[in-house]
């Protein structure tokens, strides 16, 4: 049992050197652990208190950006060194022609052949397209022919009237002498008064038949459309093989072959409040910007001001002219114009 004892001695840990190791002595371990608890909470408070008395870092640019949206909203007032007055109004629009048609034939008939596609130019009078011209080339061949007659027919009476003349005459000179009777007289003056006569109604019949040849020849020019102005091409209407008509009759008839827009002729329309329609004049200075090109700015100039307002919406549309062209600006465009002070 000694021994035991002894071995067992040996096995224990001796804690007296830990223990008097720790400040304080040889208290339990889980007063540190509260001891250092208590310390990160006390650093923790003192940090917090800290942040809250500095001025928040974030604060800038949230404000900065708040007044920029403000100064949008408020409406873009262009500063003094930006070479133009400040504006006094601006307004939102679309860009339109002044010049635009639908081109269409004057007859009723079937397209053969259409020669123009969108975003083409074309010149004023260019032929765009034909229609089915083959009983205008009949008409047309039945009145030159019906003219040729008249002629005939004139030229034949021109002969006549020729032979009468002298024969007439010559029984003026018999009657004045005796020589012949008054009844063969009065025959011979019916007669040439019937041959003057009916040369008087072939000359009438070749103005007619003249007449008819030129509708026939209208009637076959109608059946080719050509641009009534020099533009560019936006909508390509009919096809080949498709009837147009000038009039409306439902169905599958087209009322045009396409569009025609004249580039030169572009300028904007905006509505303005009628509250603020003081505020603009004709020849106003103004500044448009397109939505496609927002950072371009374009010289305008008020062209009219239409003497009438919209009363469903309260405003009164303006006119405003392009001072420079551009191939950028096309019709329908949106944008914003600046009228200047």
């Amino acid at each position: 049992m000694d021994d035991k004892s002894r071995l067992l001695e040996q096995l224990r840990i001796d804690r007296s050197a830990e223990d008097s190791a720790r400040p304080g002595g040889g208290g339990p371990p889980w007063a540190w652990i509260v001891a250092a608890l208590a310390t990160l909470a006390v650093l923790a408070g003192a940090g917090w208190l800290w942040m809250r008395h500095q001025p928040h870092a974030g604060a800038v640019p949230v404000a900065a950006g708040s007044e920029v949206a403000a100064d949008s909203a408020a409406g873009s007032q262009p500063a003094a060194g930006d070479g133009h007055p400040a504006s006094t109004l601006d307004a939102s629009g679309y860009v339109v022609a002044r010049r635009e048609a639908t081109v269409s034939a004057k007859v009723t008939g079937r397209v053969v052949q259409v020669m123009i596609e969108e975003g083409q130019k074309v010149e004023a009078g260019q032929v765009v397209a034909r229609l089915d011209d083959t009983n205008a080339r009949a008409a047309l061949d039945e009145a030159r022919a019906q003219l040729e007659q008249a002629r005939a027919s004139l030229a034949a009476a021109q002969i006549a009237a020729n032979d009468a003349g002298p024969i007439f005459q010559r029984n003026q000179k018999q009657r004045a002498a005796g020589v012949i009777s008054a009844q063969d007289f009065d025959n011979d003056r019916a007669t040439y008064n019937a041959v003057t006569a009916d040369l008087d109604v072939k000359q009438r019949m070749v103005q007619v038949a003249r007449a008819a040849l030129e509708v026939a020849q209208r009637g076959e020019d109608d059946t080719i459309v050509r641009a009534p102005f020099s533009g560019v091409i936006t909508v390509k209407a009919a096809q080949q093989g498709e009837i147009v008509s000038p009039m409306s009759t439902g169905g599958f008839t087209r009322t045009g072959i396409g569009t025609i827009v004249d580039m030169d002729s572009l300028e904007i329309e905006v509505d303005v409040s009628e509250n603020f329609i003081n505020r603009v004049h004709v020849g106003q200075q103004a500044v448009a910007h397109l939505n496609a090109y927002p950072d371009w700015e374009i010289p305008c100039e008020v062209v009219a001001i239409i003497p009438t307002a919209d009363r469903s919406k309260a405003t009164v549309k303006v006119r405003v002219g392009f001072k420079q062209k551009d191939p950028r600006i096309l019709p329908e465009m949106g944008v914003r114009v600046s009228f200047l002070g």
